[in-house]
């Protein structure tokens, strides 16, 4: 049956790219295209979210853990800006996302009317594709040209529409088209390969640092720090893709590094910045620099380039590997091998010993149990702030764990939200939030959401409920100012969860930890543990500069804690006894 109005023509391309749901609040101007998904037979569900902001972080959290495109809608004026923060995020993380904003009626644009914005304005710096539909001519295939350009790695696209033009008939056949999925491998060019390994064969103190980029290439970034006999670190993005069966492993570098990956980089008469576009400037060296990556935009914007190559890492690798020569000394490999072990060993322990004696508890105790508690295939999406700290500290990954937050746009509360998509993209995983008590308590709306789909979201929020905003404070003493305004008030979230209708549980004792995330982490649906946290556990950025030290001791008076690595520990140990020995 031919499409009967604008809205359906809408759906039915959705359907055709293989959309599943879509995130949102129904409203006036959205009402034609609600209904149009009311009438698809269950092919495309509505998902009710309680703010558009956790609608697009949803689909932006399903877009990064599928590949696939994923869809959020906002109704005219305040739904549309709502969507702007998690839409924010998906630009940034260039996931493919596609926002579907209603506008008001057609005939009232430029009036001043009720709610009126101006969405191309609005979106314009949250998408890469933004185009008003005005009429039905436009359709379908504006929308199937914003619909490839987020697949195509352009970036979240928005298509606006007025909701009266929604409900029109068409003024063309919706057709077919197919969607293009998969692309082309950026090879580099000979030139570039050449010359990298000249710089490789040369260097005596090599160092590769690998961001999100070598999703696809541990096996190269591997074998390359086994010829070069280089130390491998990583950004916090880049970490589950390449610390896992990593003998090379010496840490993460920037705000909250740990190990001796800063010292290596510091050290380092050749670093390789591998598939990253790390922004952290101050941790880099700022020489001897060499930068692969597929995106050519990224080359050098932050730091000054030896040499720039073009290409997917995976590729570059397997072509210069042939061009290498086998390095024999491993003195400067086995040096950081043996600094990074001594640092994780003189911090880990503070958080495993006695830890029945200390309340509130250690933030790092509970991400430590919880890295051991939860599946091996879990999705952690991480809240902005100190837990990024514990994720990045903590959660050992092994090629088949995720790790999702809003690493680059930083916005709080956005773990909830990002469990929710993640979770019904993948209803037989486990998803796991590791919120914030400030993040959570943002967007705390959505545990109805949780409450309402508890059947197919069965998410686990862990809360780190420190009743204060933990990196704010950290920043604050860096800077030298005493805390002020950073307090959340001491809320009791497991209550809030069990009056929502789903388990909770509150902790306030370290021997509690295990059994609590285990019960909740076995129990039918949703749950929530809430922990509570010492809120004087920070934690410093591998090297700190006179003037933030200064800035701590203006502040004085509160205990930071250099926050431990958990398992990552065994493996800094396991590296070691795999050092040959003279």
């Amino acid at each position: 049956m031919a499409d009967s109005s604008v809205a359906e023509q809408m759906i039915t391309v959705l359907r055709q790219a293989g959309v599943k749901r879509i995130y949102g609040v129904v409203g006036d101007s959205l009402n034609p295209v609600v209904d149009a998904i009311r009438r698809s037979d269950g092919a495309i569900e509505w998902v009710h979210v309680r703010n558009e902001e956790a609608g697009a972080f949803a689909a932006a959290a399903e877009a990064e853990t599928t590949g696939r495109l994923a869809v959020c809608a906002g109704s005219c004026g305040p739904g549309n800006t709502h969507l702007i923060q998690g839409l924010y995020d998906a630009h940034r993380n260039n996931v493919p996302v596609l926002a579907l904003a209603s506008h008001i009626p057609s005939a009232q644009i430029g009036t001043g009317y009720f709610q009126e914005t101006h969405p191309t304005r609005v979106f314009e710096d949250c998408s890469g594709y933004c185009e008003m539909a005005g009429t039905p001519a436009q359709l379908p295939r504006v929308l199937r040209t914003a619909i490839q350009h987020t697949l195509g790695g352009g970036g979240v696209s928005v298509i606006a529409f007025p909701g009266d033009v929604a409900a029109l008939a068409p003024a063309n056949p919706t057709g077919e088209s197919s969607f293009l999925t998969e692309f082309a491998t950026p090879v580099p060019r000979d030139s570039q390969v050449e010359a990298l390994a000249e710089l490789l064969n040369r260097a005596r103190k090599p160092v590769l640092f690998a961001g999100a980029g070598v999703r696809n290439a541990h096996g190269e970034v591997m074998q390359l720090a086994g010829t070069v006999q280089a130390p491998v670190g990583h950004s916090l993005r880049g970490k589950e893709w390449i610390q896992f069966d990593n003998p090379y492993d010496v840490g993460m570098s920037g705000l909250l590094g740990y190990g001796a990956c800063d010292e290596a980089l510091r050290e380092a008469d050749l670093l390789v910045l591998l598939g990253t576009d790390f922004p952290y400037d101050t941790f880099l060296p700022g020489r001897n620099t060499v930068q692969i990556d597929h995106d050519a935009t990224r080359l050098g914007r932050r730091t000054p380039l030896d040499l720039a190559v073009h290409g997917d890492v995976g590729a570059v690798l397997r072509a210069v590997q042939p061009l290498l020569k086998q390095r024999q000394d491993r003195s400067f490999l086995d040096s950081m091998l043996r600094k990074h072990a001594r640092a994780l060993e003189n911090v880990v322990g503070a958080y495993t010993r006695n830890i029945e004696r200390h309340t509130p508890i250690h933030p790092e105790y509970v991400a430590y149990v919880l890295d051991e508690v939860a599946a091996d295939d879990a999705v952690f999406t991480v809240d902005t702030g100190m837990n990024n700290v514990w994720a990045a500290r903590y959660l050992t990954p092994n090629g088949r764990r995720r790790v999702i937050g809003s690493f680059l746009h930083g916005s709080m509360a956005n773990a909830l939200p990002h469990a929710m998509g993640a979770q019904l993209a993948h209803p037989g995983r486990q998803v796991v939030s590791m919120s914030g008590d400030g993040g959570l308590g943002m967007l705390m709306g959505e545990l109805l959401t949780v409450a309402k789909y508890r059947e197919r979201m069965p998410v686990k929020i862990v809360v780190f409920n420190n009743g204060a905003l933990g990196m704010i404070k950290l920043e604050m003493m860096v800077s030298g100012y005493p805390e002020y305004e950073i307090d959340n008030g001491a809320v009791d979230y497991a209550s809030i969860a069990r009056v929502c209708g789903f388990h909770g549980v509150r902790v306030t004792q370290p021997g509690e930890v295990r059994d609590a995330l285990t019960e909740a982490f076995a129990a039918p649906g949703p749950a929530l543990v809430d922990v509570v946290t010492d809120p004087n556990a920070l934690s410093l950025p591998p090297h700190i500069t006179a003037a933030q030290v200064k800035g701590f001791a203006l502040a004085a008076g509160r205990t930071v804690l250099d926050g431990g690595v958990g398992k990552m520990i065994d493996m800094a140990r396991s590296n070691l006894r795999n050092i040959p020995r003279p």
